[in-house]
């Protein structure tokens, strides 16, 4: 249908161009042939040879005394009438004169305009034009076809245990015989959920290119308009789309923009939202069925999702996709790694081990970010050095050596972060320390980085005590050596993660015997979805308060002991770093005995295991070495 008016649009356009070329140019090809100059016509006249003139607009028509009929074209300002009549020549007047089928064009070339205009915003409204002024109720779904960049599961890593429940329904739309012989339905819906990054947009885009069937993607904010009613109509013709190319599958990413639950919050939901809402609902499970049209949604957030839509029969299954662990995390770097030529001392495992806690995203970023550092520096390979320098540059952001440091907030910074490092090296709770840095980084002047040797699935009572002891070691630190008064504003940020780990110890993870097994923080701190009438007397939450404050000055008093008691190692760690301004782990434990960082020529075979895993330190004051990764105190520069 809108074929044909599409040509129907052409040819009536073609019949008025055709139209216009006549009129404005027939009429002047049939007078060239009988025309004379004006020059000629007033020779006649006064010669006596015109028999009759007929003034016709511009053109004076006039017929000689032979029977010749002739045309001339008259001047604006030729005084023809006071010729002619002294000549007694008769004068006839008349409007310019046009032929029938001229007037007939002219008359209906408007009518013409007008249906031509009517014609084409009937197109965009019915035919071709989803994106077009009068479309709001199109589905702006788009059908995926990938020919070049395909995903498939090989470039999925890291999430098996995801990656094998979708690999069901691609093997159902594949052979369907293989489960209903058995009884079993293929599911309607799969709901992934898990944190920003982890590859929930990767697993949809492998499904496209595992499937063979139509994949129509969209995004759940496509549906929501400020006209009442268009994303319900958007979400109808989604379906009507899928159903006519069934089997397929329906991508939904950020559902979560759509499918909020309904009548949360004070003011009521928003009408709209909520109408596009029960229509999704009605399409994937009402009284209609939608055989072989599978959804596939995507949400960071699972919670706020209308019970409605979780229940079997809307997304029967829902997977959770979280970060990897070190297997997934090592396979994850084999796939961004492949197109990048690795040097020989690349060990994915250790960069694995070495990135607790990242994502599919993250680790896809760290191979880009030590690809360009080995980029920038000429080297035809990526080298291991490069990775390390990515990872410090991802977790503790760019080094900052243009930044101009007087010696005392050198020294300061050295002295905090010594602190931070000798506590975390005493406490055996603590997460190894990684490496220890006094170059300004991000926002932080100085910084202490631990690693867990694995991932860290639980948190335990002392090891969160000994935790509040190095976060606090920094504050003690500068104490210890300049004293009460002159303590700096660089604990701010040790001060912020101290308080956060204590309030979750006393009210979330009933850590504190006087406060018990009761979950406070949502009444103590307000949060908005606190269960009604749910509240806390003035008594318990003082009571919280001391608690909290008690928490963080055990750790501070336990790291300023055991500052007192190490008191040479402390020294011997600042002034390392002060020389050095980057530790490594094992160079600080070297630093600490009182051996040089970099093991001599000389040293016995004993210090093989101390040897710092990267390249050697210059010992020339001012030129530490670019250090290399993650976590650990960060403190803020002092505010203006």
């Amino acid at each position: 249908m809108g074929n044909v008016r599409n040509l129907a649009f052409w040819v009536v356009l073609m019949l008025l161009v055709l139209a216009l070329f006549n009129l404005f140019s027939g009429s002047g090809n049939n007078l060239q042939s009988n025309e004379i100059t004006y020059t000629e016509f007033v020779n006649a006249v006064e010669n006596g040879q015109v028999r009759n003139v007929t003034l016709d607009g511009e053109q004076v028509r006039f017929r000689k005394s032979d029977g010749g009929d002739f045309v001339a074209i008259k001047p604006e300002d030729a005084e023809i009438t006071t010729l002619l009549l002294d000549n007694n020549v008769p004068v006839q007047a008349r409007p310019q004169q046009q032929s029938g089928f001229q007037t007939f064009l002219m008359s209906l070339l408007p009518i013409v305009l007008l249906i031509g205009v009517w014609i084409y915003f009937m197109n965009r409204m019915q035919g071709g034009g989803k994106g077009g002024a009068m479309g709001f109720g199109k589905s702006k779904a788009k059908m995926l076809t990938e020919k070049h960049g395909r995903v498939t599961f090989d470039d999925v890593a890291g999430i098996d245990e995801a990656k094998e429940e979708l690999e069901e329904i691609v093997e159902f739309l594949r052979n369907p015989q293989k489960f209903s012989r058995l009884g079993g339905k293929i599911p309607k819906g799969a709901l992934l959920e898990g944190p920003p990054g982890t590859g929930k947009t990767l697993l949809a885009r492998a499904i496209a290119g595992e499937a063979g069937v139509p994949f129509f993607t969209i995004s759940g904010s496509d549906f929501v308009e400020m006209f009442v009613g268009v994303g319900a109509s958007r979400v109808r013709d989604m379906f009507e789309q899928a159903k006519k190319n069934a089997p397929c599958i329906v991508f939904i990413d950020e559902i979560d923009a759509v499918g909020r639950h309904r009548g949360a919050g004070y003011g009521g939901g928003n009408d709209e939202r909520e109408q596009t809402l029960n229509q999704l609902l009605v399409e994937m499970d009402g009284f209609e069925a939608n055989e072989g049209v599978i959804i596939i949604a995507a949400t960071n957030r699972k919670d706020v999702l209308d019970p409605a839509l979780l229940r079997p029969g809307r997304f029967d299954r829902q997977i959770t996709v979280g970060n990897p662990d070190i297997k997934g995390r090592e396979k994850i770097l084999g796939v961004h790694a492949r197109k990048t030529p690795l040097g020989p001392d690349v060990d994915l495992r250790i960069i694995a081990r070495g990135t607790p806690g990242f994502s599919g995203a993250d680790l896809a970023n760290l191979v880009n970010e030590a690809a360009l550092g080995a980029a920038r520096l000429g080297r035809r390979f990526v080298m291991m050095i490069d990775f390390e320098n990515a990872k410090d540059k991802i977790m503790m952001g760019s080094e900052r050596r243009s930044m101009v440091m007087t010696a005392a907030q050198k020294e300061m910074t050295a002295y905090h972060e010594a602190g931070h490092a000798l506590v975390g090296m005493e406490l055996p709770k603590c997460d190894p320390v990684y490496k220890a840095t006094i170059i300004p980084r991000g926002g932080a002047l100085g910084m202490v980085m631990s690693l867990p040797e694995m991932d860290r699935l639980n948190m335990f009572k002392d090891e969160c005590h000994q935790r509040l002891a190095m976060t606090m070691a920094g504050k003690a630190a500068e104490i210890h050596k300049y004293g009460e008064e002159a303590v700096s504003n660089g604990p701010a940020g040790d001060i912020q993660q101290a308080s956060a780990l204590a309030r979750a110890m006393v009210l979330q993870w009933g850590m504190s015997d006087k406060v018990g097994n009761i979950d406070y923080s949502e009444a103590v701190q307000g949060y908005s979805g606190s269960t009604p009438g749910f509240s806390v007397s003035a008594s318990t939450k003082e009571l919280v308060e001391k608690e909290v404050q008690k928490f963080i000055q055990d750790g501070y008093d336990w790291a300023l002991k055991i500052i007192k008691e190490k008191e040479d190692q402390f020294e011997r760690l600042a002034q390392g770093l002060l020389e050095y301004e980057t530790l490594t782990g094992a160079e600080i434990k070297r630093v600490m005995d009182g051996l040089p960082p970099i093991p001599e020529k000389g040293d016995d075979d004993n210090d093989k295991d101390d040897k710092p895993s990267l390249t050697a330190i210059p010992k020339a004051k001012g030129k530490g070495k670019k250090p290399s990764s993650p976590e650990g105190g960060m403190e803020p520069e002092p505010s203006v």
